[in-house]
């Protein structure tokens, strides 16, 4: 098995996602560090944050959830 991709929020890695590969992303929130990690199973979109696993449908569901859970940077942030 190939070992995580590791980057830092904001980063970009979809192909990877899409290719199987999971992605763990490092994230900061309200002052603490937290590890969220992502991958596709050819199906369905995973998310595994601290609090709990996220079942997505689609890449863009996924993305959706990232940003309302308050783990990434909103488009005028970047």
């Amino acid at each position: 098995m190939t070992d995580p991709l590791r980057i830092a929020a904001g980063d970009l890695e979809a192909d990877a996602i899409r290719n199987g590969r999971r992605v763990v992303v490092t994230v900061t929130t309200l002052g603490d560090e937290h590890e969220i990690t992502l991958r596709y199973d050819g199906s369905v979109y995973y998310c595994d944050t601290p609090t709990r696993l996220h079942r997505h449908e689609s890449e863009r569901e996924m993305r959706t959830c990232i940003m309302n859970m308050g783990y990434g940077a909103s488009p005028s942030e970047e």
